[in-house]
């Protein structure tokens, strides 16, 4: 478990571990040389079928709310690393704010494209190139690193506070993400707006369901949720609260 350098087009760099077993992650994550006790904020979900202004509005969230937050409480972010929807987003971000938070990517090996190598997997991705970090983690399927993202998270935040939030999201994010989240006790704020599963669970907190695993979900009491259109304040305060920073 020797950690790896990469370097990618736009000659950013990354450090990479790779883990094959539970009992190897502490080791695993001390070897990235990551702040430990931190806090923590997990980001999940997906960027499919948005239209234009909607995705223009998530821009403007990564950028001029979730960055600027995360560099001044000294956050450390985790997301499922792989250079696609709200994952390219944040990355994105944090290179356009010139932010220096620690961007951690948890990604199934099987489905990542390492710098100059080939995909072992007809559907891999490559990883986001303004990441910093990665953990290479076992898993054959995509959402097989949920699980590992969720003990990253709380490994990371050492008894910090910690929140997960939920952008628009496939069965995935609604199926794994969220209650993993919630089995370790960490509040989601939902952006209701975005699209699929954050909108399905903004309307159950609204009372708009007849789905039982959805409200099983909202009655953890865990679940908070803001809406895409509102305004930065708004967003910041927020995403304060379901952290506890300031």
């Amino acid at each position: 478990m020797k950690p790896m350098q990469f370097t990618f087009n736009n000659n950013q760099a990354a450090v990479a571990v790779q883990v094959t077993h539970d009992q190897d992650l502490s080791v695993a994550i001390k070897q990235l040389q990551l702040p430990i006790p931190s806090v923590v904020l997990v980001v999940v979900g997906g960027a499919s079928g948005l239209a234009a202004d909607t995705l223009q509005q998530l821009q403007f969230l990564f950028i001029d709310v979730l960055c600027p937050i995360a560099e001044k409480a000294g956050l450390t972010v985790i997301d499922g690393g792989t250079d696609a929807g709200v994952m390219q987003l944040m990355g994105q971000a944090r290179a356009a704010t010139g932010s220096t938070f620690p961007l951690v990517g948890v990604v199934a090996l099987s489905k990542a494209i390492l710098p100059q190598a080939q995909p072992v997997d007809e559907d891999a991705a490559p990883l986001e190139p303004n990441h910093t970090h990665f953990l290479l983690v076992p898993g054959h399927d995509w959402g097989d690193e949920s699980a590992w993202i969720a003990k990253v998270a709380e490994i990371l935040a050492g008894g910090k506070p910690s929140a997960t939030i939920l952008i628009n999201g496939g069965l995935i994010a609604l199926n794994q993400d969220v209650p993993n989240s919630l089995e370790h006790g960490r509040p989601v704020l939902v952006i209701s707006g975005s699209g699929r599963s954050a909108d399905r669970l903004a309307a159950a907190i609204e009372g708009q369901t007849t789905d039982p695993k959805t409200q099983k979900l909202v009655d953890s009491g865990l679940i908070y949720t803001i809406d895409l259109a509102e305004d930065k304040v708004s967003f910041g305060q927020a995403l304060q609260q379901v952290l506890a920073v300031s």
